[in-house]
């Protein structure tokens, strides 16, 4: 029994993953959402539908290309593991797994969405070890700008906030410059794509509370700075390189409290090339490999092996 199922219904992206646990490989699909034009994300009641939609092609799919027995299954079922961490989207996967857990009569793990991103991340670069050890990771997308003090325990990853954003995260400040500039949502690849191209230098000062960042004073911004005619490679570079600021400032701080500890970055924001060029030509650092920085199942396939 060594291939284990994930399923992750997140806010954009619905995911199945099988993980061979003897062999280290997985075969992951996954199929964003639909949003229409010029929309910047979707109501909770449209996410449940469209999972509800995706979520049995994309299982007939995955299941057509194994013939292994599986051992168990892993779900997201929340954002987070704080009390009160709810999203009704992840209840089509909890509910889908809850029925094929009991129809193979095969044990079922409940992870949080965050506790996934960090597998994900780690099962990337090889380095599942850190799961037994403490360490920092951060966490940054459409829904979450936090650093998260990670606890090896019984349930595997605990996990505790020691720096986030007091207002927009991180994908959300992209989307919505993004969305600003006339690009597709989610908007993250096009921007990037864009800001690559501004040849001029750009400073940007973080806006900081203790570790804690702010990042709605870059949309503002960027927002000026389109109705006063900057190009929009500018504005693009502009709004990355806001983000840039505040992920090295918070680095920073944390680097000074938590001395050691080995630093994770996940989650689809730090797929960014400029983002991840820059951090680990200053910090010695772990960036998810960009195929398992955006939401996945891989990584709660990783922990149900594990559990």
């Amino acid at each position: 029994m060594s291939c284990f199922l994930g399923i992750d219904t997140s806010n954009y992206t619905t995911s199945v993953c099988l993980y061979d646990n003897e062999s280290g490989e997985v075969i992951s699909l996954r199929k964003l959402l639909p949003v229409k034009k010029g929309e910047k994300g979707l109501r909770q009641s449209d996410a449940v539908f469209h999972h509800t939609q995706q979520l049995a092609p994309l299982t007939e799919e995955l299941f057509s290309r194994f013939d292994k027995k599986i051992g168990a299954i892993g779900v997201s079922y929340a954002p987070r593991t704080e009390e009160g961490s709810y999203m009704p989207c992840f209840t089509v996967g909890e509910n889908t797994a809850r029925i094929l857990s009991s129809a193979l009569n095969i044990p079922l793990y409940r992870f949080s969405h965050q506790q996934g991103h960090i597998a994900a991340a780690l099962y990337s670069i090889d380095r599942l070890d850190l799961i037994g050890q403490p360490h920092i990771a951060f966490h940054i997308s459409g829904g979450t700008t936090e650093a998260i003090l990670v606890n090896a325990d019984d349930r595997l990853l605990s996990t505790r906030i020691i720096a986030k954003t007091l207002d927009l995260n991180a994908g959300q400040l992209i989307d919505r410059v993004g969305v600003m500039l006339g690009l597709s949502f989610p908007c993250g690849k096009e921007l990037e794509r864009l800001a690559l191209c501004c040849t001029e230098k750009i400073k940007v000062r973080p806006t900081l509370k203790g570790g804690d960042c702010c990042l709605s004073g870059g949309e503002n911004q960027c927002r000026k700075l389109l109705e006063s005619g900057k190009s929009p490679v500018y504005i693009a570079r502009y709004a990355i390189e806001y983000i840039l600021s505040a992920v090295d400032a918070m680095t920073s701080k944390i680097t000074e409290d938590y001395p050691g500890l080995p630093i994770v970055f996940a989650g689809g924001v730090m797929s960014d090339s400029i983002i991840r060029d820059a951090m680990t030509a200053k910090y010695d650092c772990l960036f998810s490999k960009p195929e398992f920085s955006s939401d996945n199942a891989a990584g709660v396939a990783v922990l149900a092996s594990l559990a």
